[in-house]
């Protein structure tokens, strides 16, 4: 069993940073892929950025050259660090956690881009 506990959303303005966190607990293995995705209101779950085969990372190209991932492996914490927000960034950012055939997914932080 994984459980995965996202924190770190918040209210921010455009252009603004903030960085989530990601603490997994559990049964844990190196060859998993762990990553962050986002649903707005109305739209469908959608990948940002995710770890696989160990340290090779994808983004979306929405927010590519603005959101850095990246992970503490002995801590078996997940981040996030979400620079230069746009309105469109505002959606529940869930965490991800995928091995041996099994996704896990934690609650999810909220985070809004807003003047």
């Amino acid at each position: 069993q994984v459980q995965l506990v996202e924190s770190g959303g918040g209210l921010v303005q455009p252009g603004g940073s903030l960085r989530l966190s990601c603490a997994a607990s559990g049964s844990i293995f190196s060859s998993n892929a762990m990553g962050w995705y986002r649903q707005a209101p109305g739209k469908e779950r959608e990948l940002v950025a995710l770890f696989f085969r160990g340290s090779i990372t994808t983004y979306a190209d929405s927010v590519k050259g603005r959101f850095t991932i990246s992970r503490d492996v002995p801590k078996n914490m997940l981040y996030l660090q979400m620079n230069s927000l746009k309105l469109e960034d505002t959606a529940v950012y869930y965490c991800s956690l995928s091995q041996y055939g099994m996704d896990y997914w934690g609650k999810g932080t909220l985070v809004t881009v807003s003047s």
